[in-house]
């Protein structure tokens, strides 16, 4: 039986660590997590907030999803959205979801991000 979600691993272009590192943890407020000294020889880096883990590892022919991503619920999605967008990270709004409010962005190689906040 599953239990939870551990991490979602998404892709990114060799050499982007230090691009990577500027949005997860300074736009998206992620704390960086040190990988294991083999897997940390592949490059990539690991990201977490709370229970919420993300993993960007390299691929070398990089190409990001058009429509594949992780839906990450957020508390404060308003507020959210602003300190995004004030660091110069793309917010686009979405209403077709019934019951909930969210946007998407994208992380600075492509990777669609989704933050979506239920409304009670």
């Amino acid at each position: 039986m599953l239990a939870a979600v551990d991490h979602v691993q998404l892709a990114a272009p060799a050499g982007s660590e230090d691009a990577l590192r500027a949005y997860y943890v300074d736009v998206l407020g992620m704390t960086e997590i040190p990988k294991p000294p083999a897997l940390a020889a592949r490059g990539g880096c690991w990201f977490r907030s709370g229970p919420v883990q993300l993993h960007l590892g390299i691929e070398p022919d990089f190409r990001p999803a058009r429509k594949a991503h992780p839906g990450l619920r957020v508390t404060g999605i308003t507020a959210y959205a602003t300190r995004l967008s004030s660091r110069g990270a793309s917010v686009t709004w979405d209403d077709n979801l019934p019951g909930h409010r969210r946007f998407y962005s994208d992380d600075p190689v492509g990777n669609r991000l989704e933050c979506l906040d239920p409304v009670t």
